[in-house]
């Protein structure tokens, strides 16, 4: 599949909204919910809008534990729907993205005869409900194979450990490929644009207005219907519907810190079925380092960058240096992010997550603002289907069935290859043909690592990257990997931006200065290094 005539250029976009006011859908919110939606409306032939607030996925999105899973923490709690549900979407994102998602095994470590059995019974019922989709079977392995497979791991009384499989990926490059594939199929999607209100004709809601905060421009926009898919910010838009609204999520924080892989010292991840408090604990090879995580602490705000706690780390940090022969302390940490899950509201005024909905929450006000919330990423395309079918009643839509299931995501290839441009796909190629075209492309962006100055040039001509932040943190992933890194980075990638879209030095020193303070919330320790804020000079 090819992008259209339009490609995937903001500018672009931009010129199609001043020229079209009228949609048949306008989704506001650009994570997984939102762009699944949008991109099913699109492959179903309506005229479609996306405007996200700030870049995609810049929230809940980005912030996941990189897991495309069932969830094994809701079979034990016997939601067997939702299990069964999240598996068959597993298999189809296997099928639709396998330049994204891989399978990763896990293992169980097994400190008693008891759990072994529990374990083992436990995901052998995960197999089952896979069923075709599965991969390898669960199997219990000998103290000696965990070991081998897990050589960082503890082995005082180890009496083996249950071995399963499941999926990964890189969610904010999921995103950005859903993104670019709606747009092959006639969506329009703009970052940076803030929906200010709702329009309304008598009762119903008929469009938004909404403010390009790049172009400070403001527009209003008609549209048969109008999706609320903003995560935790939701309520913001349901009080525009109705200011009296009462709130229908509740923000829970999960935290991740990201350490040097030598802490596992292997490939299979490290799945702690119960903590101190009852959690699940995963340890997690992700792009050469290794993601551990997550808490689940319910709050009563939510922002665009939540901060995780100081009590947050110490958990994550003190329950891995239980199963870690190297135990972990907070100067390892390369990098610390949390991210903030819409959960449905229960109404009772609990406070423990457990008392709150995983699944997704479908609504209509009585104005015909539709808003969904909740699920996870392994949903998001089920999630999609059940709003745009609930988008065609509510508007009386030309009804079109959903098609989404056989659909290729952009960038689609076979899988294989372990390096880093494994994650472009198709890509790749483009990207291959800018370091053909001029060497100096092919440069790395800081010494030892291996992301160039090609890369950020791809990411800002074909996938609307716009700042330091949305290269570093979003496209190439450096922020959550490794901060002190991506502070390095930052004037070098500034530079290439500035010349790519014709700003000029001041704007380059600002992008520095925003983000340098951005990423030191990555940071346990403060890093202000005295880097030179010089633009890389290049022929591009």
């Amino acid at each position: 599949m090819k992008l259209n005539n339009m490609g995937f250029r903001r500018e672009d976009f931009i010129d199609r909204i001043d020229n079209q006011q009228d949609w048949d859908v306008i989704v506001i919110g650009g994570g997984a919910t939102g762009l699944g939606a949008a991109l099913d409306a699109a492959l179903r032939g309506y005229q479609t809008l996306l405007v996200e607030q700030a870049d995609f996925a810049k929230g809940t999105s980005s912030r996941s534990t990189k897991l495309v899973h069932g969830g094994v923490r809701y079979l034990a709690q016997g939601d067997i729907g939702m299990v069964y549900e999240a598996l068959k979407e597993r298999g189809l994102l296997f099928k639709n993205a396998p330049h994204l998602v891989k399978e990763q095994e896990f293992i169980i470590p097994c400190y008693s005869w008891f759990s072994k059995y529990k374990y083992l019974i436990g995901l052998t019922v995960y197999d089952l409900l896979a069923g075709n989709r599965g991969f390898q079977h669960t199997k219990f392995l000998s103290a000696q194979k965990v070991n081998e497979a897990i050589p960082g791991l503890k082995q005082k009384n180890l009496r083996g450990g249950v071995r399963y499989s499941d999926g990964q990926f890189d969610d904010a490059r999921l995103a950005i490929n859903l993104a670019q594939t709606c747009a092959e199929n006639g969506g329009v999607l703009i970052n940076y644009m803030k929906v200010t209100g709702l329009l309304k004709t008598g009762n119903k809601v008929s469009g938004i207005r909404a403010f390009d905060m790049e172009g400070q421009k403001e527009y209003t926009l008609n549209a048969k219907v109008v999706i609320n898919a903003t995560g935790v910010f939701v309520d913001e838009i349901l009080q525009m519907d109705s200011p009296s609204t009462k709130p229908m999520v509740r923000p829970s924080q999960g935290v991740h810190v990201v350490l040097d892989k030598s802490f596992l010292n292997g490939d299979s991840a490290l799945m702690i079925p119960e903590t101190s408090d009852g959690r699940v604990l995963f340890a997690v090879p992700w792009h050469g380092s290794l993601l551990v995580g997550t808490t689940d602490t319910p709050l009563n705000e939510h922002s665009l960058e939540p901060v995780a706690l100081d009590k947050e780390v110490d958990f994550i940090l003190n329950t891995a240096a239980q199963y870690l022969t190297k135990k972990p302390k907070r100067e390892d940490v390369l990098s610390v992010f949390a991210g903030l899950r819409p959960l449905a509201a229960s109404g009772n005024g609990g406070d423990a997550t457990k008392e709150i909905s995983r699944s997704h929450k479908l609504i209509v006000n009585a104005s015909g603002l539709i808003t969904i919330t909740g699920g996870k990423w392994t949903t998001y395309r089920k999630m999609a289907e059940d709003v745009i079918d609930k988008a065609i009643e509510v508007a009386r839509l030309k009804p079109v069935k959903c098609v989404s299931k056989d659909v290729h995501i952009h960038g689609y290839a076979p899988a294989g290859g372990s390096d880093t441009m494994a994650v472009y796909g198709a890509d790749a190629d483009g990207i291959k043909k800018l370091t053909s075209a001029n060497a100096a492309m092919g440069a790395a962006l800081l010494d030892g690592y291996d992301v160039t100055i090609a890369e950020v040039v791809w990411a800002v001509r074909n996938e609307m990257a716009r700042t330091v932040e949305d290269v570093l943190a979003r496209r190439l992933r450096i922020l959550f990997l490794d901060a002190r890194a991506a502070i390095l980075m930052a004037p070098v990638v500034a530079g290439i931006i500035a010349a790519e879209l014709g700003y000029n030095e001041q704007w380059e020193a600002g992008q520095v200065d925003v983000f340098t303070r951005l990423a030191n919330r990555y940071l346990l320790e403060a890093y202000y290094p005295d880097v030179e804020k010089k633009r890389k000079k290049i022929a591009i």
